[in-house]
């Protein structure tokens, strides 16, 4: 199986074959935020290192999107959203709510915190659990707090 780098740079070839340059261009855009992180990082690229920032890129876009909204932007919005609707096809599918729920659940009775001031604790043994590729830490984070008094 090919990997989420490898995919994607399969799919910039075939989208500038089928002359789609909204697609190439938002691909080749993530490849050299993907290239960028790993120099930054000193390290090689790796699927964890490309869904981080593949994850990262999809939020800026959301937030970017979400102030288009408020300025009236309609092409911006629009534009936005296809480029989020390409970048999350590289993305896998979250855990739903309730196996998140008893993940969150599960990890903070492990980790035996007791206050919001815990959190990192919990994030960090969220962080080192296998299904960790799947969480949204955004939701999680959310979920904590309200667990936590």
């Amino acid at each position: 199986m090919a990997n989420v780098y490898e995919t994607l740079r399969a799919d910039i070839i075939t989208s500038m074959k089928a002359r789609d340059s909204a697609r190439a261009l938002a691909l080749r855009t993530m490849d050299a935020a993907i290239q960028r992180a790993a120099m930054d990082a000193n390290k090689p690229i790796d699927d964890a290192l490309a869904l981080a920032t593949v994850r990262k890129a999809v939020k800026n876009l959301s937030d970017a999107r979400a102030e288009f909204e408020k300025g009236g932007r309609a092409d911006l919005v629009a534009a936005n959203t296809a480029e989020i609707a390409i970048l999350e096809k590289y993305l896998p599918a979250g855990l739903d709510p309730a196996k998140l729920d008893a993940l969150i659940t599960e990890v903070i009775a492990a980790t035996g915190a007791t206050a919001k001031k815990e959190m990192g604790k919990v994030i960090g043994a969220l962080k080192q659990r296998p299904e960790a590729a799947l969480i949204d830490f955004g939701a999680a984070s959310k979920l904590i707090q309200a667990k936590l008094p």
